[in-house]
């Protein structure tokens, strides 16, 4: 198979336990070139787990897991020069600055100077990080951190990019600019998948909807078939109504209305 040609990320009856919690149970899904993905879930979910099997990070227990035609648990360097990872707890070298970690990742994909020149060139302008390259990243601002992982994920240009809460901590207009990077890629043929908390962004930018809950994938489809297939008015009564969280909701809130 030509991995590049017919890039799609694959999970197949993936299982992952820490313990004696069960993080994913028994997950198959697929994720097309060419679309967007948001994967929503409750806090405890397994998004997180489920992204980073994909880099080969952790192992699943049982199932496989296919990065175009690699499989992560056995070729995980591979898989990384396919994928770009940007996680929600931002893990940088605090010694180091914004442009010494953009060269050391270009080494580790084996990116030429002049290539790596011009996307980085591209990049710092998108996320304005120009003024922030030669500061140590000890010194820069939760925002500033997210900015330069995101960067770090895009830099190799991957086939396959996974965003795990990508918008947290960015301004409204860098988050517009990365909505953008997410639909321009998305729209050459390559995989996008990002988890978030905010519903709304959900429906404004994603293709496909995948819900977790409790391990599991419960529900995946278009904004439109997840509404009519449960005669919600919008992505969060899909949200409450599959996740089993709407009668909790109504019990809080008769907790907080009753009281007065």
């Amino acid at each position: 198979m030509d991995v590049l040609g017919k890039l799609m990320l694959r999970y197949v009856n993936v299982t992952k336990q820490f313990g004696g919690i069960v993080a994913v149970n028994d997950v198959s899904i697929h994720f097309e070139p060419g679309k967007i993905y948001a994967l929503l879930g409750p806090n405890g979910s397994g998004k997180s787990t489920l992204m980073k099997l994909a880099l080969g990070v952790i192992k699943p227990d049982f199932g496989k897991i296919f990065v175009g035609s690699v499989d992560p648990s056995t070729d995980p360097i591979s898989a990384r020069k396919i994928v770009g990872y940007s996680p929600e707890d931002v893990i940088l070298y605090e010694s180091l600055t914004p442009a010494e970690h953009i060269s050391f990742v270009g080494s580790i994909y084996g990116l030429n100077k002049k290539e790596l020149d011009k996307r980085v060139k591209m990049l710092i302008k998108l996320f304005k990080m120009n003024e922030h390259m030669n500061k140590l990243v000890g010194e820069l601002s939760r925002g500033n951190k997210k900015k330069l992982s995101l960067i770090l994920a895009l830099l190799h240009d991957p086939k396959i990019l996974i965003l795990d809460e990508p918008f947290s901590g960015l301004d409204p207009e860098i988050g517009r600019v990365l909505k953008e990077l997410m639909k321009k890629h998305a729209k050459e043929s390559k995989v996008v998948l990002f988890s978030t908390h905010i519903l709304e962004l959900a429906e404004a930018v994603a293709d496909e909807i995948a819900i977790m809950h409790r391990g599991k994938i419960i529900e995946v489809g278009s904004k439109m078939e997840l509404r009519d297939k449960l005669q919600a008015k919008n992505l969060e009564d899909v949200f409450m109504e599959v996740t089993g969280l709407s009668t909790e909701l109504k019990d809080l809130l008769t907790i907080l209305w009753g009281a007065e």
